[in-house]
């Protein structure tokens, strides 16, 4: 359903010149352009894609919230970095599972930043029981995490991603069959966009397709870790 776009050029114009001022006189001095162009349209698309969600489940959640919702906070988090840069170079965009507070819950995400945009899906960095349940799902039966990440549906948008061990994590065969998988510390899948493409009327269908067309890795990794799907 085509109309007006949720975002314009203007996000990424806003964030490729903090990119270069990164600075608290900066930022102040640029807050309305920040809500116009960036806070406020992520609002907006946060709330129309509520429905959207509940369609693929009832178990994820679409927050627009300022605080505690869907869009994550701009300002960095910089007590232990190197880099004292306060503010983010990009907008991210969680909905996650409505029984986990965080970011490594199930989930389906939103990247917005200059020629660097994309979607992603899964568990980012899952804890360790989460990990331990996923790894031993996949050891058993390597067909069904197979299954989820083979479909030319999934195959058409998505990649999976993510970092993995180099070595066969402790008490698995290194000769397993899907070894390869096994050794994965994340279980996500990763689909680009352009700038171009999330600034399209069509937008808010495409990331609503990309999400379905996900959504039974989703599935999988959600209840093989005991939560509702």
């Amino acid at each position: 359903m085509s109309g007006e776009p949720h975002f314009t050029h203007a996000l990424f114009d806003f964030f490729g010149e903090l990119d270069l001022n990164n600075d608290r006189e900066w930022f102040k001095d640029q807050r309305e352009r920040y809500l116009r162009d960036v806070r406020d349209p992520i609002v907006k698309f946060i709330t129309d894609f509520a429905p959207r969600l509940s369609g693929i489940s009832f178990s994820f959640t679409a927050d627009p919230r300022l605080i505690g919702g869907s869009m994550f906070r701009i300002h960095r988090d910089v007590r232990f970095s190197k880099d004292k840069s306060p503010y983010k170079t990009n907008a991210g965009i969680q909905f996650r599972h409505e029984r986990a507070g965080d970011a490594h819950a199930p989930g389906f995400y939103l990247h917005l930043k200059p020629g660097d945009s994309g979607a992603a899906a899964g568990i980012w960095k899952p804890g360790r029981d989460e990990l331990a349940k996923v790894r031993g799902a996949i050891a058993i039966s390597p067909s069904r995490w197979r299954d989820a990440t083979s479909r030319e549906e999934f195959k058409h948008r998505w990649d999976v991603a993510g970092e993995s061990l180099v070595r066969a994590p402790r008490g698995f065969d290194p000769e397993h069959p899907a070894i390869d998988e096994i050794k994965r510390k994340d279980f996500i899948a990763w689909a680009s966009f352009t700038d171009d493409e999330i600034c399209s009327p069509d937008f808010l269908d495409e990331y609503t397709d990309a999400c379905y067309s996900v959504s039974p890795m989703v599935e999988y990794l959600t209840r093989t870790i005991g939560l509702d799907f």
